[in-house]
């Protein structure tokens, strides 16, 4: 193979650009509605409910989470529009829908109504790429980095998330409390994100979906591109092979293209049901397990665990933003890959396990607020429990949703675990508060803290280990009994192209499972 051309870096940068809308809304528009310019504007000054605390809470739950809510039907949209205009062009579409949203939140000036339309708006177009660009990059990526490539789309949100924060603080500190602190905040994601629209139109779709367009020899010339080879290479033919073979099987295999069929085949075939049900509770996990909930509430949990002061809050949430960019980078770059995925999400989920039995001890007995060391060990929890949200599940149920599936039903499939993830995002956004009303905070720790050790267990005999395996030879690891599956592994034999379309052809699952 060539080296790498840069066109490849090219495409990664732009693509990745998609976690922006995610990441910002989570630490800059969140973080935002804390400003007192906002506040003022849609009626979120405490003094006007002081006999009404849960109706403040519902009402900034209720901006914060409409935005979540319309990423739920964004990311069905996506599963409209992958397959049938490509990945490109969906992605194209969606920062658009995304942007026109982004322009009307800007300029609602206090008409709360108005605000909810353009949350639930912008959040079709956030919730749109949060389904297409992962799947954009697992597709143009080599498979013995797919999980760096696919990470790096984590990377750019998490670091918009920090960056958020950051804007924010610097808003509350050198801006007049006017419209225009607000709106500057809220506008800064549109110039990255503009700028990667532009170039997108530089761009062309991935190989694998051109391919299975049965456009062979743009596909030929996309693959040679992203590679920095020629259309002539040994090693480019070599992996259209592969992509043409799963291609060609799928034609053989399974003549019906509706949605439907698909459908009917993800619950019917045991394999494929138990793919999709690892990843729809991989996502379940990771969002009952604290997750954004805290994310969105970062500034208000260090409030709780004795951070006083509006500047002094939005300061240790950018921190915290800065600890889950660096070790998401860390995982992306030097894990992921290398340790693999199983040991990152268990260890991950056993440090927010740690991190939440402290905290709902913290805020369950009394007087622990006026304990410096106790606050100490509370913020420091805080910590510890963004460490294992970035190693774990912060990023690797999105790579095993772009990695598990064939090509025949990846997009349905990747799709509506990303619809389970908006829909459960908005329920977790919409109810944190209220939670933190209703159980006293520490209810809300115990909470999270039962499921991430229900996913201990589960995720840890349901899920293989999938680093370094070809996408298409994904199958042969979900063999077997579910909880049984965290045994297998794919034997170390070249995979065989021709030879694996003629088992599907011939109806006959290939099946070559060893147990560890």
């Amino acid at each position: 193979m060539g080296k790498i051309h840069w066109y490849y870096y090219f495409a990664l940068c732009v693509i990745a650009c998609a976690g922006i809308p995610k990441g910002y809304d989570e630490g800059g528009f969140s973080a935002s509605t804390g400003l007192q310019s906002f506040k003022n504007d849609f009626n979120l000054n405490t003094s006007h409910w002081k006999h009404n605390p849960s109706g403040l809470a519902s009402r900034k739950a209720n901006i914060s989470s409409f935005g979540v809510l319309g990423a739920a039907f964004g990311s069905i949209i996506a599963l409209l529009l992958n397959d049938r205009i490509g990945r490109l062009r969906t992605f194209q579409s969606a920062i658009c829908i995304w942007a026109t949203g982004i322009l009307m939140q800007i300029f609602a000036s206090g008409i709360y109504g108005f605000m909810l339309f353009a949350r639930i708006w912008g959040g079709l177009g956030a919730g749109a790429l949060t389904v297409t660009a992962p799947l954009f990059l697992s597709e143009i990526a080599p498979a013995k980095n797919r999980g760096l490539v696919v990470s790096l789309y984590m990377v750019v949100l998490l670091s918009f998330l920090t960056l958020g924060f950051f804007v924010n603080y610097a808003a509350n500190a050198h801006m007049k409390v006017t419209r225009l602190q607000y709106r500057i905040v809220q506008a800064v994601p549109l110039i990255p994100t503009g700028l990667a629209l532009i170039c997108s139109f530089w761009m062309t779709d991935t190989p694998r979906w051109l391919a299975s367009k049965d456009r062979h020899d743009e596909a030929v010339a996309a693959l040679a591109r992203l590679r920095g080879s020629s259309t002539a290479d040994p090693a480019v033919a070599e992996e259209l092979q592969v992509i043409e073979a799963q291609r060609r099987a799928r034609v053989a295999d399974l003549s019906a293209t509706s949605l439907r069929e698909v459908i009917r085949e993800i619950l019917t075939i045991p394999n494929y049901r138990s793919r999709f049900f690892l990843v729809m509770t991989m996502q379940t996990v990771a969002q009952w397990s604290g997750g954004n909930g805290i994310t969105y509430y970062i500034p208000q949990i260090f409030n709780y665990a004795g951070i006083t002061g509006s500047n002094a809050s939005l300061i240790s949430s950018g921190c915290y933003g800065i600890v889950k960019l660096v070790f998401t980078m860390v995982f992306a770059w030097g894990l992921i890959d290398v340790i693999g995925r199983r040991r990152c999400f268990l260890t991950g989920l056993a440090l927010q396990l740690a991190a939440h039995i402290y905290m709902a001890a913290y805020m369950g007995v009394d007087g622990s607020a006026h304990n410096k060391s106790a606050s100490d060990a509370a913020i420091a929890s805080i910590f510890i429990y963004a460490v294992g949200w970035s190693i774990g599940l912060c990023t690797v149920q999105y790579l095993y949703g772009t990695e598990v599936f064939p090509t025949r039903i990846r997009s349905v499939s990747y799709a509506s675990s990303m619809c389970l993830h908006w829909f459960f995002q908005f329920a977790v956004v919409r109810v944190t508060p209220n939670m933190f009303v209703s159980l006293n905070v520490w209810g809300a720790y115990i909470f999270w803290a039962v499921i991430c050790a229900l996913g201990l267990v589960i995720l840890g005999l349901w899920a293989p280990e999938t680093k370094g395996v070809p996408m298409e030879r994904m199958g042969e690891l979900f063999e077997g009994p579910w909880w049984m599956c965290w045994r297998n592994k794919v034997s170390a034999e070249p995979f065989d192209p021709v030879g694996e379309t003629e088992k599907i052809a011939d109806k006959e699952p290939y099946v070559h499972v060893e147990r560890v």
